[in-house]
């Protein structure tokens, strides 16, 4: 410790001296920090580059030096947000009196009455005892007298189903990832003598060495084989090598790159994300042993996501970009060869499982942001999200179209796919696309009717701009005019309220790469400047590459989730020095050059020992600018800064930089919170709703088209006869807004058709709970002999098709056992049905599939449900769910 205090006194002391001596550089300011070339400065927090191997940091989580004792917190039957009402929570002050544990006592589904006393505004001491009471008699008492509890959604709670109770809460070891709960037993409460009332016991305010980071960094690796970077900027040559650094420790001994610190094992997206940002260029045998991780039986494997993953969630084919750019990098035919068949099986599933026909857009979750309550509205069902439709997963899936067109040329086969891509370019510039914004918008949402999310989703955003799907117009706005924030860019903007950071509130540094890149791309220098200043800052304070920090704070700490050497936070850094400052950019033939240097950034920077394909390649570029005046290969001048993929041996390449100044300075926005989402019923023919605390007015929206706006909590529906969808948004005086109300629909009975299941088919199962009618039939794929049914239709028109189901194999926010099947009406292919995981073994818990609408003749019609094998979830072995009751709704001309 005390040769620590003589390193930082010596750091300080040679920073005032130097800033007497000269004025020192300045690679990027702000008034949250300021980069220098040997250092990050922020407020009292300085991370310094000592040499190009050693770097050291004073920094400690704000966060973390005071510990509030108010605290809110709810309860959770079986992981689910089932409590109090979405945007109701307990409070309590924890502030304890003497030495005996504080003791909170509550009663399951009634709000607590506040405790906060006059001592809420200090600190909590340190390893505070608090034990929380709460009385589930009122539960238990339902279960005993009516075999299921009605929650306060109206959704019962069979006893059969009852796995336990759960605290989720505001302040560690809480948390509000409900879902998550059950894995977390710290957090379950027990009733060991059996009188009703649950308990747990925890303590706050204790050390949590995640809050920490460490003081110094050395070099401990051999990074001998990786390019050498040098430059006149120690904190830049520091920087590369401590993720250099990361990188090897992030390499297992069977040759998979893992996820980060905290996470083992290989992931789709993360390993595939990674490899495009640069680790095609580095670790191109690593990158191709791990992407093979990923695939079983010729499919890319979904292996996270919401409702059992794929088709919920539908990004896989990040894949496939990743498996090009290694392409582009090696020159490797045999491994084009090979992922191009992996890419095709894959596609050719998608085309038909997740395209929407209404729109031409891909449904499924945001791509990475695959935790459901972080970015979607809470009453959003994992059917919800299958049908929903998002920015960033339909850019990967355009750019996936356009990638497999360009395999199939260069192994001359046909080329249908490209097509496909310009179809997909065109949906999402017609649907997505927010003129008020001036960007595209998060996703496309609802049941019946579907409206744009006006939210910012910065990862889409980047993507647009890249993969070519804005035009320079578009570029340009969607430049300007996604929200920043000082410490990084969003995930999302607004946030949302009373969800902790993880991707709400959060900056991700891989996603702010991709951000500098598509800045790059656009020649924006300013926007470099910002966007790789923040990757520094936060590298530099934090000694390592971190998988997200609060975008609020630019603080790692507070963050739901966090590992240190993220992996593709670590290829992102690494990204920055070879796709930004030399821009090198692989083509199928060629290596061409594309630097962006923001001019703080000018000066000489040299890349020794880069391999491209057969060639080694030693780089240099001078000055600063958007462009080269000059590029040189072996002393040759030549007209274009490209280079041919045939090239052999050692070779020099010099660029000069154009010294064109920077663009216009980057503008922040605000830190915003949106309101909270409305509830909205219908009772008699006024539609009705809470109200939201900030909401200036309302707005009413009737079939996805605005019709009013009002300051009431209340509005007339004049035709309670007529089939219509309405929902609720709540409006700040800034023009925030909410997420749309769960939809409220109001039906003609005289035009439904409901079906019971078990009609159809003698395989009647009564083994659960909750289902309609004489029971229902249990699809898994020890049964693949199709289920049809035959309905006599009255009158001719459009149909929407829906199945009521259960699916308890497993929970909502994890795991592969997705319920699929093909649905058919009279022989013709209509479109797949996803029955999404509920719950884990909570078979009792039911709900509606994705909806399928039919152009219907009058008369019968033949309708069969059956396994294809496009349908193979990615479990495999287990593709189980109840159906239940069949509805037909026919819809108004």
């Amino acid at each position: 410790m005390k040769q620590l205090l003589i390193v930082f006194l010596g750091m300080f002391l040679a920073v005032i001296s130097s800033s007497c001596r000269k004025k020192e550089k300045i690679l990027y300011q702000s008034s949250a920090f300021t980069v220098y070339s040997d250092r990050v400065v922020q407020d009292s927090f300085v991370g310094k580059a000592m040499a190009d191997t050693y770097m050291v940091t004073n920094y400690k989580s704000p966060a973390k030096q005071a510990f509030s004792p108010v605290i809110q917190f709810k309860f959770s039957i079986n992981g689910k947000d089932n409590e109090l009402d979405y945007n109701v929570n307990h409070t309590a002050d924890l502030t304890p009196n003497g030495d005996k544990p504080v003791v909170i006592s509550t009663v399951f589904g009634q709000k607590s009455k506040s405790s906060v006393g006059e001592h809420s505004t200090k600190s909590l001491p340190e390893n505070t005892k608090v034990q929380f009471n709460l009385d589930m008699r009122p539960v238990l008492n339902a279960f005993k007298t009516k075999g299921y509890y009605q929650e306060v959604h109206g959704n019962k709670i069979y006893r059969k189903d009852f796995k336990g109770v759960y605290i989720a809460g505001s302040a560690f070891p809480l948390n509000w990832d409900f879902e998550n709960l059950p894995n977390n037993n710290q957090l379950k409460l027990t009733d060991p003598d059996g009188d009703g009332i649950y308990s747990v016991q925890l303590v706050f305010n204790a050390f949590d060495p995640d809050a920490h980071v460490r003081p110094e960094w050395k070099l401990k690796n051999d990074i001998a084989q990786y390019p050498v970077f040098s430059s006149e900027s120690p904190l830049l040559n520091a920087i590369y090598r401590l993720s250099l650094d990361e990188l090897k420790q992030d390499i297992e001994a069977d040759s998979t790159f893992r996820t980060g610190d905290k996470w083992g094992g290989v992931w789709t997206r993360d390993i595939s994300y990674s490899i495009v940002l640069s680790l095609a260029m580095l670790e191109p045998d690593v990158a191709k042993i791990s992407l093979m991780k990923k695939v079983r039986d010729g499919h890319i494997i979904q292996d996270t996501g919401t409702g059992g993953a794929w088709p919920v969630s539908s990004d896989r084919v990040v894949w496939s970009l990743a498996a090009w750019e290694i392409y582009k990098t090696t020159g490797d035919r045999n491994w084009l060869k090979k992922s191009y068949e992996i890419v095709r099986n894959s596609v050719e599933c998608d085309q038909r499982t997740i395209v929407d026909p209404a729109t031409g857009l891909m449904r499924g979750e945001s791509s990475f942001l695959d935790w459901r309550k972080q970015t979607y509205p809470r009453w959003m069902q994992p059917g919800d999200i299958y049908a929903s439709m998002n920015l960033g997963t339909n850019a990967v899936h355009y750019e996936t179209l356009k990638v497999l067109g360009q395999m199939a040329k260069e192994l001359w086969e046909s080329d249908s796919w490209s097509a496909k891509a310009d179809l997909l370019k065109k949906s999402i510039n017609a649907h997505l696309w927010d003129t008020d914004k001036g960007y595209y918008g998060q996703y496309l949402y609802g049941r019946n009717f579907f409206s744009l999310s006006p939210r910012s989703e910065s990862l889409g955003e980047a993507f647009t701009l890249l993969f070519g799907i804005a035009d320079s117009l578009r570029s340009q706005s969607v430049l300007e005019n996604t929200p920043l924030l000082p410490y990084g860019i969003p995930c999302i903007y607004p946030q949302t309220p009373g969800i902790s950071p993880y991707h709400n509130d959060a900056s991700w540094p891989f996603v702010q790469a991709f951000w500098t890149l598509a800045s790059a791309k656009e020649k924006q220098q300013s926007m470099v400047a910002y966007s790789y200043a923040t990757q520094l800052r936060a590298a530099t304070l934090f000694l390592t590459n971190k998988e997200n920090m609060v975008a609020k704070t630019g603080d790692f700490a507070g963050t739901v989730l966090n590992s240190s050497r993220q992996l593709w936070s670590i290829a992102g850094q690494l990204a920055m020095t070879y796709r930004v400052i030399f821009g090198l950019t692989p083509e199928t033939d060629s290596l061409r050059f594309q630097p962006v240097i923001p001019q703080n950034f000018g000066g000489t920077y040299q890349l020794d020992n880069f391999h491209y394909r057969k060639s080694i390649l030693s780089l240099t570029v001078r000055g600063f600018g958007n462009s080269i005046s000059s590029f040189y290969l072996d002393g040759k001048q030549l007209e274009n800064p490209v280079i041919p993929s045939g090239l052999t041996g050692k070779h020099t390449i010099e660029m000069t930089m154009d010294n064109h100044p920077d663009g216009p300075a980057v503008k922040m926005a605000p830190f915003i919170i949106a309101p909270n989402t409305p509830e909205a019923k219908l009772k008699g023919d006024v539609l009705t709703w809470n109200s939201i605390e900030g909401a200036a007015n309302y707005r009413v929206i009737k079939n996805g088209t605005v019709i009013s706006e009002t300051k009431d909590t209340t509005s007339l529906i004049f035709k309670t006869n007529v089939p219509a969808t309405y929902q609720v948004s709540a409006v700040k005086n800034d023009g925030t807004s909410s997420f749309l109300s769960q939809p409220v629909e109001i039906q003609s009975t005289s035009s439904d058709i409901v079906i019971q299941a078990e009609y159809f088919n003698y395989h009647l199962k009564k083994k659960v709970s909750g289902y309609k009618g004489d029971g229902y039939v249990e699809f898994n794929l020890g049964q693949r002999e199709p289920f049809s049914f035959m309905i006599n239709l009255s009158s001719a028109g459009k149909y929407r098709i829906r199945f009521r189901y259960a699916n308890g194999s497993g929970p909502v926010n994890t795991d592969n056992k997705c319920g699929i099947r093909s649905f058919y009406v009279d022989n013709q292919f209509q479109g797949a049905l996803v029955f999404p995981q509920r719950g884990k073994n909570e078979w009792s818990d039911w709900g509606w599939s994705n909806t399928v609408e039919a152009m219907l003749k009058k008369g019968n019609h033949h309708f069969h449900i059956q396994f294809n094998d496009c349908n193979t979830n990615m479990n495999g072995k287990v593709n189980r769910f109840l159906l239940d009751e069949i509805q037909l709704i026919r819809i108004p001309e």
